[in-house]
């Protein structure tokens, strides 16, 4: 096998991989909480890991893929403050916190599905491994790192003497911050919530060693990572938001219990900025993957913009960008699939090779997609003839962007029965202002259809239709 380097959060530095298994990897990627819609931000990080996987795969490696969704126990704010998430949502949209998670939970698997990220190995619900939850907390309370509360069972972390090791956080810092606290039953202001003890009216709670209540957010993933991939496994990500708390906390919860850290290589994407600033609701752009589509953007676009920097840089979201995207996209599909049914070019197997090894040096090279990528280009350009299909295919396995069926930009004009009908309408209707030489209503019709993605050219005896690339 080829190198693989991937940079570990943990060590701070680009590191050789090396399975626990030869051969095999176990990988746990933090899922989605599903009290509302995905953004485009977050599905930026499950591209992320789902080129992860295909590059493993690429290399040869069997994967085992673990996701969560948490559908109880996370509240507003990652260090336990604010009302739960679910019970948010409850209120907001007036149903059962099960019908929220079920049609959250179908809403994000449909824009991973249109983003072409491959389903994970297990889908695990945080519902359905309460117990396994509860038995790491009374581990954690047995061996002393944990101690009941009024309102719950929290992690003592001044007990865990490399807290702070991911993030670079010390822990005597974290400590000092106890003046501050805003639970006074709590030792420390850091100390996290394994349990909480639920009041009667509470809507999802379960029977406990100390009553009812519900699971901490960061219980969930050290139970659910332990009962699928072992006390020790191979990748963890997530986004760099989870670093200070929700990994750090990950890792003493885990450590305390098994005496190992989880995983031995922790990886993180970075934000998606949006007109160069910070993505949220208060600002109006917090954009779906629906929202994409509604202006005519096809999710694959999107997935390609991802391409463009980086997963540890951070990427500007524009629509002017994502456009960019979806042109180049789809000049790129045109090339493969017109040489596709080219005929062979001498010597093209060299230089395939060529491009094989630069493809595969840029996605080992701790997934360097915008050279990947550029490695594609520069093949789409050396007249390689079929091969460059051949090449495009290979190379979609990571890159997963239906380079040899996917839509192109065609400047070919479209027959009558591949133009919508409303479209055909308004073509009817310019037709007979322009023979009526009303010029300024065709011309306000030819700016309507350009709106829609049409362009028409006026012919001696009618007209002809093509795409706008978008």
């Amino acid at each position: 096998m080829h190198p693989v380097y991937l940079y570990n959060t943990l060590t701070r530095r680009k590191d050789e991989f090396s399975p626990i298994v030869p051969g095999q990897v176990g990988m746990y990627t933090c899922g989605p909480t599903v009290y509302q819609y995905a953004t485009i931000g977050n599905m930026r990080s499950y591209v992320f890991a789902d080129i992860l996987r295909r590059v493993l795969e690429y290399n040869g490696y069997s994967v085992k893929m673990v996701m969560n969704i948490t559908d109880v126990g996370h509240l507003v704010s990652d260090a336990d403050e604010g009302e739960d998430k679910m019970l948010v949502a409850v209120g907001r949209e007036k149903k059962t916190p099960w019908e929220i998670a079920r049609f959250y939970t179908e809403a994000f698997m449909k824009d991973a599905a249109l983003l072409n990220i491959l389903r994970p190995t297990v889908v695990c619900y945080a519902t359905e491994h309460i117990e396994e939850m509860l038995k790491m907390v009374v581990e954690l309370v047995e061996k002393g790192y944990a101690y009941e509360t009024s309102d719950g069972i929290y992690f003592d972390i001044s007990r865990f003497s490399d807290y702070g090791q991911l993030s670079g956080i010390r822990l005597e810092e974290q400590l000092a911050g106890a003046r501050v606290e805003a639970n006074p039953e709590k030792r420390h202001h850091a100390d996290f919530a394994l349990w909480k003890k639920a009041p009667k009216e509470h809507i999802m709670q379960w029977p406990s060693p100390w009553g009812m209540g519900y699971p901490g957010w960061h219980i969930e993933c050290s139970a659910m990572s332990r009962k699928y991939l072992g006390d020790e496994f191979d990748i963890h990500t997530g986004g760099v938001d989870h670093i200070p708390i929700h990994h750090e906390n990950e890792i003493a919860q885990s450590a305390s219990c098994t005496g190992k850290i989880p995983a031995r290589v922790w990886m993180h994407g970075e934000f998606l900025l949006v007109d160069g600033g910070k993505m949220s609701k208060s600002l109006g752009n917090t954009y779906t993957i629906d929202d994409l589509a509604a202006k005519g953007f096809e999710p694959l676009a999107f997935r390609y913009f991802c391409f463009s920097a980086h997963y540890r840089s951070h990427l500007n979201f524009t629509w002017a960008a994502l456009e960019s995207a979806q042109r180049g996209l789809r000049s790129l599909r045109s090339a493969v699939q017109k040489y596709a049914r080219e005929p062979e070019r001498p010597g093209a197997e060299e230089k395939l090779e060529g491009f094989r090894e630069a493809f595969l040096e840029s996605v080992n090279d701790d997934l360097n997609m915008p050279k990947a990528v550029s490695v594609l280009w520069e093949a789409a350009k050396a007249d390689l003839g079929p091969g460059l299909a051949t090449l495009a295919g290979e190379f979609d396995r990571v890159l997963a962007l239906d380079l040899l069926k996917g839509p192109v930009d065609e400047d070919r004009p479209l027959a009558p029965q591949e133009i919508p009908p409303e479209v055909l309408e308004i073509l009817e209707e310019r037709k007979l202002a322009r023979q009526a030489k009303d010029w300024a209503t065709s011309d306000r019709l030819r700016e309507k259809l350009k709106a829609m993605g049409y362009h028409v050219k006026d012919l001696k005896d009618g007209y002809e239709v093509t795409r706008l690339p978008r």
